[in-house]
């Protein structure tokens, strides 16, 4: 009669772990990186907080130009409002005026 031995291989006792260290690793690196993972949070706050910091600078600028049209409405007209509009529209000063051009004029 024939008889089989079989050697016992530590190569068995490893696959289950390999598998957890492998499963784990997988799941762990995109728990972090993926596309809802813990460094998205923080991406996502810092864009947050810049969209909100122009959302303010947008705000102002608008409460701005609001105070500065109602100038400009019927019945509160103001003459220097007015003339100040017309001059830099038409790009136009009186030959004993001085002239002051300043960045922010040239935006608006």
């Amino acid at each position: 009669m024939w008889t089989r031995q079989h050697r016992e291989r530590n190569t068995g006792r490893f696959i289950v772990p390999g598998l957890t260290v492998l499963f784990l690793s997988y799941f762990g690196f995109h728990a972090y990186h993926g596309e809802l993972g813990i460094y998205s949070k923080y991406r996502l706050q810092a864009r947050a907080v810049e969209l909100q910091a122009q959302l303010d600078a947008v705000r102002s600028r608008r409460i701005d130009l609001e105070r500065r049209v109602q100038l400009l409405h019927d019945g509160t007209l103001e003459k220097d409002m007015l003339d100040e509009q017309a001059r830099k529209a038409l790009n136009l000063s009186h030959t004993d005026e001085i002239t002051i051009i300043r960045s922010s004029d040239w935006a608006n």
